[in-house]
């Protein structure tokens, strides 16, 4: 009798604080809607209106205000991360985010939005021209939700800013990606990273890259590039004129994919930023990936090249080669190089493995 006696007990304790969970929220939607009310003309124009329309969401919605929300006032960003909004959270955000003319910048990373989160604020993003920073990272939209987003950012010109990364991302929402990047010049910033791009997202992504005239700064990084997918996004960054930062670390470029990026090296000039940290990368690959360093004048900073050990002579062999190529012990630091019109340092004796950054001849 004692088992069954506490399961009853525990019962009715989780009965009771449901029903004054709801009590509550009933009594905060009544409360803030009669201070949103009662506030108006106190406020910058359209502060209350905004207010009442997310209180009035959240009731048809049955979802809890977020507190912090009812008191954004004319602030430019609005910041929710690690709110547990969910889709329902979402759709009831979506008619104060749409009528608000203060938010620039909104964070809903890691939220558990999915597909229907993702369309309600793809509609938001249809209809608003303030918000140009956006952070949807961790929140599982997928293809279909990314697809929603692209459409939406297609005839939006004002977001400049998006990051995408750990939404579980594959080889279908390349497609989307793909003709986002043909489609809105205006974006400067993507970040994909945590996702799983494959090689076949690759070959689809790089075409796209080589002909965006937007992007300043990608980041690609833990992905599953590898094989043809990185030989095509080298291809694609060998022509784009406009990137500045490349984050492609923590994929498989191996020594293939390492060659085309020197070679993608020798002719673009216009990156300045590229970190291919823990890429498979042998001394082979970072041998030449070295000769595309050697002749490229606008990259300053390359971040962690790690390589395989080899034996001492191969690394003789490419000091001996190209004696501006350094080869430093791994370490987790960048190095920054002089403008390319300095006279480059001799280059300080070599070891057998490490990381591999490059001063301009």
């Amino acid at each position: 009798m004692k088992g069954p006696c506490k399961s009853s007990a525990k019962n009715e304790d989780q009965q009771g604080e449901v029903a004054a969970t709801a009590c509550k929220a009933e009594n905060f939607w009544t409360a803030d809607s009669r201070f949103a009310l009662e506030t108006e003309g106190t406020h910058s124009l359209g502060e209350p209106v905004t207010a009442a329309l997310y209180l009035e969401s959240c009731q048809a919605l049955s979802v809890v205000p977020a507190s912090c929300l009812l008191r954004q006032g004319s602030a430019s960003e609005l910041n929710l991360r690690h709110r547990g909004l969910g889709p329902q959270g979402a759709r009831a955000l979506a008619p104060m985010l749409t009528s608000n003319v203060y938010i620039k910048r909104l964070d809903l990373r890691d939220n558990g939005l999915c597909v229907a989160g993702a369309e309600a604020l793809a509609d938001v993003l249809c209809k608003n021209s303030i918000i140009s920073d956006v952070d949807l990272s961790e929140n599982q939209i997928g293809a279909a939700g990314l697809q929603a987003l692209c459409a939406a950012l297609a005839v939006n010109p004002a977001v400049q800013k998006m990051q995408l990364g750990g939404n579980r991302l594959e080889e279908k929402a390349a497609q989307h990606l793909a003709a986002l990047l043909l489609r809105h010049t205006s974006l400067q910033s993507l970040d994909l990273s945590y996702n799983q791009l494959n090689d076949l997202a690759g070959e689809t992504l790089g075409p796209a890259l080589a002909e965006n005239t937007g992007l300043t700064e990608l980041n690609l990084s833990w992905n599953h590039l590898r094989g043809p997918g990185a030989i095509a996004l080298a291809k694609g960054l060998e022509a784009n004129i406009f990137l500045k930062v490349l984050d492609i670390s923590h994929n498989g470029f191996g020594d293939s994919g390492a060659s085309s990026i020197g070679e993608a090296l020798k002719a673009n000039n216009v990156l300045e930023e590229l970190n291919m940290r823990n890429n498979r990368i042998s001394m082979t690959g970072a041998l030449r990936l070295g000769l595309g360093l050697q002749v490229n004048q606008t990259l300053r900073i390359l971040i962690e090249v790690q390589v395989n050990r080899e034996c001492d002579d191969l690394t003789n062999s490419v000091t001996a080669i190209l004696p501006g190529l350094c080869i430093k012990n791994n370490t987790s630091r960048r190095k920054d190089w002089p403008p390319a019109s300095t006279p480059s340092q001799p280059a300080p004796a070599p070891t057998d493995s490490g990381l591999v950054s490059s001063m301009p001849l």
